[in-house]
């Protein structure tokens, strides 16, 4: 399962299966931007998969789909790749119905009834608590997301899931860093995978390595019936929402900043950093012997350039002379 090669084969052949498996409806509507499109995502999420392990032999993967492109997109890239995965593994479509209103109900399930895909409809009126508890203006999502945990883990457990994925995808898991960078003064992210704070199951994101805008594309090509949410994405003031549009004119303005940032949380040196817990620094000693590792102290560090966009001036602050 640590070899990324078997997931790296089933993404290559998941987009040809798939693509007869919906002939002749959508084979000629899918266009060669878009068969690149799905082979990206097949790919990307086959690669975070193979590199955390996060899918086993015999699991039972409870797939938690909320009516959002993301969930939309993580159920339908995962029933591609297990058609030709390495492993045998099963998929459950869980949603939780919180009764907020206008919520279309009838249509997860009938999208799920017309995929033949497992699932189960929890239903349980999280949106009046929230609104009863959290003040008119306010952000709804810390206690939301508390509620909808333990609903969750609840119904994992009754479900027999030895696994739980979730829709985030890269850039979910970068501002989740500079939230925690810029307001709670830690170097903190979300992982591709990690244990629940109950200690039962295992959480993975399958999409960590997805960039947002695929996300976005991909719903469009299969036309995904988006049920939009009222209590957290939606509301302007997140600070999320502007570490999000940070994001996006960085990579409009930098290409391959973003994609730069993932690989820094995967490359940490916790010696060149400033955590006492994480590294001795008050026991450190000299050794007299060289190491390749250590701090070149005067010497800064050599970085490559970044790429020049075509159209951008290099503006000198120089004072001319």
């Amino acid at each position: 399962m640590n070899d990324t090669t078997p997931w790296a084969e089933a993404a290559e052949t998941a987009t040809e299966s798939a693509a007869d498996a919906q002939a002749p409806k959508n084979s000629a509507k899918i266009e060669r931007e878009d068969r690149k499109l799905e082979k990206r995502l097949c790919r990307e999420v086959g690669r975070a998969i193979a590199d955390y392990n996060m899918i086993e032999e015999g699991d039972r993967v409870m797939v938690c789909l909320s009516g959002g492109k993301d969930s939309y997109g993580l159920l339908d890239i995962l029933l591609k790749l297990q058609k030709r995965a390495p492993v045998n593994f099963e998929l459950i479509a869980v949603n939780l119905d919180q009764k907020q209103p206008g919520f279309p109900d009838h249509i997860l399930p009938e999208y799920l009834k017309q995929l033949g895909v497992k699932f189960h409809i929890e239903t349980q009126d999280t949106y009046s608590i929230v609104k009863k508890v959290i003040p008119e203006g306010k952000t709804m999502c810390s206690l939301c997301s508390r509620l909808r945990r333990g609903i969750l883990y609840r119904v994992a457990k009754e479900l027999g899931c030895t696994k739980i994925a979730l829709g985030h995808h890269r850039d979910d898991i970068l501002q989740t860093f500079f939230l925690n960078m810029f307001f709670g003064a830690k170097l903190k992210g979300m992982p591709a995978k990690l244990v629940s704070d109950n200690g039962e199951f295992m959480v993975i994101r399958p999409l960590a390595y997805v960039p947002e805008k695929d996300l976005i594309r991909w719903a469009q090509v299969r036309e995904f019936p988006i049920i939009p949410c009222t209590l957290c994405g939606s509301q302007e003031n997140l600070q999320r929402k502007q570490i999000g549009n940070m994001l996006r004119e960085w990579e409009k303005k930098f290409p391959g900043r973003v994609e730069s940032m993932l690989g820094a949380l995967q490359n940490v040196v916790p010696s060149h950093l400033m955590d006492r817990e994480l590294h001795p620094f008050t026991t450190l000693r000299t050794t007299g012997v060289a190491d390749e590792n250590g701090d070149m102290v005067f010497d800064e560090e050599e970085l490559p350039l970044p790429p020049a966009l075509p159209t951008e001036q290099i503006i000198s602050l120089t004072p001319a002379r």
